[in-house]
């Protein structure tokens, strides 16, 4: 975890909390989890300085008989992931 100040305006900073453009010599926090890098501005940064939900999200799903991560598959199994029709089955008689 560092502070620092934005001075080179060729990157866009983005505050991981609030969404924010963090503009150039606005204080900012960064924290460096597993090689990427993830900022907050001062103000999300005094709310809660604790980094939170910057996990990935993993999804499985059946191909071929096995379950494996979907960013495991080749582009024509994920573009027939993306393809498929989800069904919400809460609101069914049964």
């Amino acid at each position: 975890m560092r502070d620092g100040t934005r001075k080179n305006m060729k990157q866009k900073y983005i505050c991981h909390d609030c969404g924010k453009t963090i503009q150039k010599n606005e204080e900012f926090m960064a924290y460096e989890i597993e090689g990427v890098e993830y900022l907050k501005c001062k103000a999300c940064h005094q709310k809660d300085p604790v980094l939170r939900n910057f996990r990935k999200t993993e999804v499985y799903s059946r191909v071929v008989g096995y379950i494996r991560p979907v960013d495991q598959w080749n582009q024509g199994k994920r573009t027939e992931f993306d393809d498929r029709k989800t069904f919400d089955l809460a609101g069914s008689c049964c």
